[in-house]
């Protein structure tokens, strides 16, 4: 019984105002199967963040809530719409829906897409091993996954493999060669059963390669290639002990973030969206939602993205299992990460 209007705004912040991306009107009868597809109708883009030019539309249309999808960089652009929004004295409650499958939204138990994208990952993961263990001789398989500053799709999809032979997240440094580097480790594992799996996160190896000085147009900076690089070192390692490695690189890259939304992530997806109304309808503005030790909260997005992008504990009990699993040695006493990820 609710009238109105509800906007979907296209190509993200500059959606508000682009010519090229008007909004779309989105009724009940648009939007009732696009939950079994992957990505977004609304489409996604980088940079763009105009608050002037956001807050005319907002004003011109007579917007009463506005729901801000994304992660903790979206989630900082929501909060200063939310300010200006104040101080203009325009009556609209902003609220955030963290959606990431990088999982680094402090706070909240896990993001929108998380699930989906280890689930995904399992396949990537399924393929080097055959890839590894078909190849002769000493056949290693590497998969390169999404995670700019922290490592949880490579550890729960490493974890929820079970194949996994090395994992190499951001949040702890890479060690090659001595008693804590992953290149004998791998010799070994290779050597005891012919082959060996490798994930690494995309974010990871910074140590090695360097911290890049470009950045995209949300002022995210361009990660080195981590993932050639290892195949560069794993197979020189092996020439220098005489011996061929087969290596297999293996970057599903977007495929993971790509897939239709599993049930999980497909239920929590509907409490987020309706935990966010009812929040606006409430009179809140300001916040996001999310489940907090698994009970749905709504929470200030200062305190959301104070300490986010959030890294996993190289202390916690998550990294203890990849190290169980997968026994590499543990490097972690090398670590730079203060995280209060688990």
């Amino acid at each position: 019984g609710i009238k109105g209007k509800v906007y979907g705004i296209v190509g993200g912040y500059k959606g508000f105002y682009d010519p090229k991306f008007p909004p779309l009107d989105l009724t009940p009868e648009s939007v009732e199967n696009i939950h079994h597809g992957g990505g977004t109708i609304l489409g996604s883009s980088r940079g763009g963040f105009d608050i002037d030019k956001i807050c005319e539309f907002i004003e011109s249309k007579d917007i009463k809530q506005l729901f801000v999808i994304g992660g903790d960089g979206t989630h900082r652009g929501a909060f200063k719409i939310h300010e200006t929004c104040m101080e203009r004295g325009l009556h609209v409650a902003v609220a955030g829906i963290p959606k990431t499958i990088d999982n680094d939204v402090d706070h909240i138990d896990r993001s929108f897409g998380f699930i989906s994208s280890v689930e995904a990952a399992q396949s990537a993961i399924c393929s080097a091993k055959v890839e590894a263990s078909c190849n002769l001789p000493n056949g290693i398989g590497i998969v390169k996954l999404m995670g700019r500053s922290s490592g949880f799709i490579a550890a729960h999809a490493s974890l929820g493999s079970g194949d996994v032979d090395l994992c190499l997240i951001p949040e702890v440094p890479i060690v090659l060669d001595g008693p804590t580097g992953c290149l004998p480790h791998l010799w070994k594992r290779v050597k005891d059963k012919g082959y060996a799996v490798v994930v690494v996160a995309e974010g990871a190896g910074e140590e090695l390669l360097g911290e890049s000085t470009e950045v995209d147009a949300s002022g995210n900076k361009k990660l080195p290639q981590i993932g050639q690089h290892m195949k560069k070192v794993i197979t020189e390692y092996f020439h220098e002990k005489g011996e061929e490695a087969t290596v297999k690189y293996i970057d599903p890259s977007y495929m993971i973030r790509s897939v239709p939304a599993n049930a999980t992530d497909s239920l929590y997806c509907m409490q987020l969206g309706q935990n966010a109304v009812h929040g606006t309808m409430a009179g809140y503005t300001g916040f996001s939602v999310g489940l907090c030790n698994n009970k749905m909260c709504l929470l200030p997005i200062p305190e959301l993205v104070a300490t986010s992008p959030r890294q996993m504990n190289p202390k916690g009990r998550t990294w203890e299992r990849i190290l169980a699993v997968t026994r590499q040695p543990n490097s972690r006493k090398f670590s730079r990460a203060s995280s209060l990820g688990p």
